[in-house]
């Protein structure tokens, strides 16, 4: 089963002037079985795509179709099928996560008593939370809560699975857990990774776009992308003071202090200049590299 999305678009009203802002732009995106990363700054219209493919806002043209399903027109259909994590979720106070989950699994429709439990308890193991199964959800910690938050969305075993900004904010203990708990869902299910971390895409996912300002710039396997940037990176610690001359005279992608220094990435097909040195390209510079591009289309 794949997820193929074509010329979709969405507009909002503009409420600091005239107008409208274009949230998405033509989108078109096939998406196959797996880790799928959707990488842009925010802004860029990642949770209005997230949020029209979980049928919770409706799109101004364009389809999106699972398979066979129609996911703008048949969105009951759509729900049976769809576990969704959105960037944040409240929680019932002082309601215990083995409460909470079969309240989940009664609306999805589980309402064998015993099936439920079995199913419960199933998917506290799974998120490796099942000592903490009496605890109040609102008492989890933050990487606890975005497990939880994974239990729920794999109630009804659902074919395509929508996480949106999942490790924002979680330590490297709990976002490892996160990564191979990922992982692990997206070998037989559609999963799509919305985020604006380029080390999610890079270590969980085989396929991803890059979109910007409503529009897809880049869609491909990480991997290809980086690829396509060898022997075009280069790297230079500067002065502060000289930050503004380069970003006139050189394609500056990046810059970042290092040492109290900016340090800058340049594309260059050539060697830019004296005191360059090549770099190894990575995701990162492929994101900067791609938006640097599409502000100047």
């Amino acid at each position: 089963m794949q997820l193929t999305i074509q010329n979709l678009s969405k507009t909002y009203a503009n409420g600091r002037s005239v107008g409208v802002v274009k949230a998405l732009d033509n989108v078109s995106l096939t998406i196959p079985t797996g880790m799928y990363g959707l990488l842009g700054q925010n802004g860029a219209g990642k949770s209005t795509l997230m949020r029209t493919l979980a049928t919770l806002q409706d799109a101004d043209s364009g389809s999106a179709h699972l398979g066979d399903l129609d996911v703008l027109v048949n969105k009951e259909a759509v729900r049976r099928m769809l576990g969704y994590l959105p960037q944040e979720f409240g929680v019932y106070p002082k309601v215990s996560s083995t409460d909470l989950l079969d309240h989940f699994a009664i609306l999805k429709g589980i309402t064998n008593s015993r099936e439920r439990k079995e199913l419960v308890e199933a998917l506290l193991h799974r998120v490796n939370l099942f000592e903490h199964r009496k605890k109040a959800v609102s008492s989890y910690s933050g990487g606890m809560k975005q497990r939880f938050g994974i239990a729920q969305a794999l109630i009804g075993d659902p074919k395509l699975i929508i996480v949106d900004e999942p490790t924002a904010g979680l330590d490297p203990g709990e976002r490892n857990r996160f990564y191979n708990l990922l992982s692990e869902i997206g070998e037989n299910v559609i999963v799509i990774l919305s985020t604006h971390i380029v080390q999610d895409v890079m270590e969980l996912c085989n396929n991803m776009a890059i979109i910007h300002q409503g529009q897809v710039l880049y869609s491909g396997s990480p991997q290809a992308a980086v690829k396509g940037l060898e022997g075009k990176i280069w790297a230079k610690s500067i002065s502060k003071a000289d930050l503004p001359t380069y970003q006139q005279t050189h394609t500056v992608i990046s810059n970042k202090l290092v040492a109290g220094k900016p340090l800058i990435h340049v594309l260059s097909d050539g060697e830019p200049g004296e005191g360059f040195e090549r770099g190894v390209p990575d995701l990162e510079d492929v994101f900067f590299s791609t938006i640097n591009a599409g502000a100047h289309v």
